[in-house]
């Protein structure tokens, strides 16, 4: 039987959020239900036990862990942004999390990078990994491409994934396809994939 992690990621205030303090994707999001297509999939998942995981992006509250000269992280020391234990690092409130799930914090772009992430694959004999989140072109892209190298099979559910624009989410969807499958999540569900 193949063993099946569906991962969702960074689907919190700050990122996903209208207020929060970088939700540069909280209009795609909104636009497109992204969190509730998200849901779809994590439900799905559920009723076929298989294991699920949540990644938030965040620092402590003296941002030790983040590299200032970063051009992707260097603002939020400075925004007082993705600060753990605060509204902005908290999971959307619409988003399905249960006590059960394995929730991973991340300090970095890549959801393998300095994570327990590895432990759990090895540990669960995981196969594929479905992924969902924020942002496609940079998360969702980094993760795949990490994964891909170790072998994993991918699938991107990219309906339950989003970016600033449409152009971008369009862009990134195009490239993931050389090292993934990308379905939308009706058709990840119609398939079976999960109950393989």
């Amino acid at each position: 039987m193949t063993q099946t992690l569906v991962i969702s990621i960074d689907f919190i205030n700050d990122i996903v959020h209208p207020e929060g303090k970088i939700a540069r994707s909280s209009a795609y999001v909104q636009k497109y239900g992204t969190v509730e297509k998200a849901n779809r999939l994590l439900h799905y998942a559920r009723q076929n036990h298989h294991l699920i995981a949540h990644v938030r992006l965040g620092f402590s509250r003296g941002y030790l862990e983040c590299p200032s000269h970063s051009p992707v992280f260097g603002e939020a020391k400075k925004n007082g942004a993705l600060q753990l234990g605060t509204w902005g690092t908290e999971f959307h409130s619409e988003l399905d999390v249960q006590a059960e799930d394995i929730q991973i914090i991340k300090h970095r772009v890549s959801a393998l990078y300095g994570t327990d992430l590895s432990t759990y694959l090895s540990a669960n004999r995981i196969q594929t990994l479905i992924l969902c989140g924020v942002s496609t072109h940079m998360a969702i892209e980094a993760l795949t491409r990490e994964l891909h190298d170790r072998d994993y099979s991918v699938i991107v559910a990219s309906d339950a994934c989003a970016c600033m624009t449409e152009e971008m989410q369009t862009a990134s969807l195009t490239l993931l396809r050389r090292l993934a499958q990308v379905k939308t999540v009706d058709e990840i569900l119609g398939t079976s994939i999960l109950s393989q």
